[in-house]
């Protein structure tokens, strides 16, 4: 069922926005976790820390690198002192959307430029965002420059990150193409499946030793309807089943989540719904033809909001071998005033929704403990009617069972939810913050609890450490599969990751040298050690 999302453009957001410039001279510098131990995986229906601590990832989406700016939108506002107040509200993991593009132009050694960091500001620019800007020539630095500086600013903060492909496109209607292949870029030409496949594996290498980044949320809403085409599904829309046609997107999360893994096993891997599934109870499959205008029970498919359809599961798990251990399913669910729903139409309850619509679309893979749940968008309008109701009803239901979120959204430009923050991009609707606010991860006392060992989050938070009473980690240099002991096993297994090999390894021990890369110069000294020399 269509959900056409709208992210408001740059121009529109700046016609409404101030000038004002939170400026984030004289900000305070706090030491950074560069432990790397900060990985995660799952069991069950629930996600753990390295020391065996289940943990719950909450927190909200920031937009724009996916989009033709390049970078997140309030760029040209301060962006450390906006991540300085999204800590401080207990916002602890961010969705941030790029586009395949983007990436591509990064893997390529050519990042596409930013064009909305000095839109709005009277000179000098550089006033809100001087670390943007290239100190000898005064002038804006590129896409993953920048990025990577936010990536700071996060590991500093004690923010986490998940990065979702959201569109093969830089567009700020991306969103809307169906699959993770065949739109035509700017940069980048016409998107294939091993460009989608290989600049997140360029991605999972670049981040693989540092830990600020925990999840790839491998694309964004993969929908489509089967259509009135006759007897054959068209390659045109994201179907689930056991085929290794390209638009099965079973088969393609697979591929891309191996190649991922092969770079760096410990990250989180993400995967989406569809839109539509057909009733396979009644023997239907992708190729049954339609019942031109049949609604209902006389429809052969079971509909959903894109991304939301994970009714493949049961059927069709993604299997990723030893490392099922990584996956994390992640519906979209939105209320009625994004769209009118059926199951809406109803005084509903959260009984209601179940039965119609949760359940059997998602809610079983959390209830059957088949693996854990992230809700990777929810949110919408405050109108004190249905879909405030809606809300506040999938809101108490993902605290009752420690289901993880990422609300939908920060920004104040998102056509048909709005955001958290109001046009100036420093004031907090608090009425909206209100509601999300009991489902962020805290205390009984109401301290935020971030993902980081060491890091609090933000100035109104605690560390992971701090909460579970974690001691720092002992770094011991050459025990790469941490039992405990160096010896020959490591050896094998660091010879392993260096072949390309998808193993569990402890980067920091392995990294002999200490110069922050595993390579062949830290097996070297891991074999003079073993020999005694």
């Amino acid at each position: 069922m269509k959900r056409a999302k709208r992210i408001l453009s740059l121009f529109t957001a700046l016609a409404i926005s101030s000038t004002i410039c939170l400026s984030n001279f004289g900000a305070g510098v706090k030491a950074v976790d560069s432990n790397n131990d900060d990985w995660l995986h799952c069991q069950g229906d629930k996600i753990y820390d390295m020391y065996g601590n289940e943990v719950w990832l909450t927190g909200a989406n920031w937009f724009g690198f996916n989009c033709s700016e390049n970078v997140f939108h309030g760029a040209w506002y301060d962006v450390k002192g906006i991540l300085t107040s999204v800590a401080d509200k207990g916002i602890g993991f961010l969705r941030i959307p790029v586009s395949t593009e983007l990436l591509y132009s990064w893997m390529k050694g050519k990042p596409n430029p930013v064009s909305s960091v000095t839109a709005s500001n009277n000179p000098p620019y550089h006033v809100c965002n001087p670390d943007f800007y290239d100190p000898e020539t005064d002038d804006v630095k590129n896409s993953m420059e920048i990025f990577d500086i936010i990536m700071g600013y996060c590991k500093e903060l004690g923010i986490k990150v998940m990065v979702d492909v959201h569109s093969p496109d830089a567009n700020n209607s991306g969103h809307n193409y169906e699959l993770w292949y065949g739109k035509d870029t700017t940069t980048a030409g016409v998107v294939t499946t091993d460009m989608w496949i290989d600049t997140l594996a360029w991605l999972a290498d670049k981040y693989k030793n540092d830990d600020t980044i925990l999840a790839l949320d491998l694309k964004n809403e993969p929908h489509g309807k089967r259509g009135y085409t006759g007897d054959t599904c068209p390659d045109t829309i994201a179907k689930w089943d056991d085929s290794k046609d390209e638009n099965n997107w079973k088969y393609a999360s697979e591929q891309c989540a191996k190649a991922i893994l092969a770079e760096n096993p410990n990250l989180l891997i993400m995967i989406e719904g569809i839109e539509q599934y057909p009733k396979t109870e009644k023997g239907y499959t992708y190729n049954t033809p339609d019942i031109w205008g049949a609604t209902g029970d006389a429809s052969p498919w079971h509909g959903a909001w894109w991304g939301g359809n994970l009714r493949g599961v049961r059927d069709f798990p993604v299997n990723l071998g030893s490392l099922n251990s990584q996956i994390v399913y992640s519906p979209h669910d939105y209320g009625p005033s994004v769209y009118a729903q059926s199951w809406f139409d109803k005084d509903f309850t959260t009984q209601t929704l179940l039965d119609d619509y949760w359940y059997d679309s998602w809610a079983y893979i959390d209830d059957q403990k088949i693996a854990p749940l992230l809700i990777g968008e929810w949110g919408g309008h405050m109108d004190a009617g249905k879909n405030q109701k809606w809300m506040t009803l999938l809101r108490d239901y993902m605290i009752k069972n420690r289901i993880s979120h990422t609300f939908w959204c920060i920004n104040p430009n998102s056509g048909d939810t709005g955001g958290l923050i109001g046009n100036d991009w420093s004031t907090w609707d608090m009425e909206k913050y209100g509601l999300l606010e009991p489902a962020l991860w805290q205390t009984s006392g109401g301290k935020f609890i971030g993902l980081d060992h060491v890091v609090p989050l933000g100035s109104n938070g605690i560390s992971l450490g701090e909460y579970f009473d974690t001691p720092a980690p002992v770094v011991l240099l050459g025990d790469a599969n941490e039992d405990g002991a160096v010896d020959a096993l490591d050896f094998a297994v660091l010879k392993q990751h260096l072949l390309g090999v998808a193993v569990k390894i402890n980067v920091k021990n392995a990294d002999m040298n200490a110069d922050g890369n595993i390579d062949a110069l830290d097996i070297a000294k891991l074999k003079a050690l073993l020999l005694n020399k």
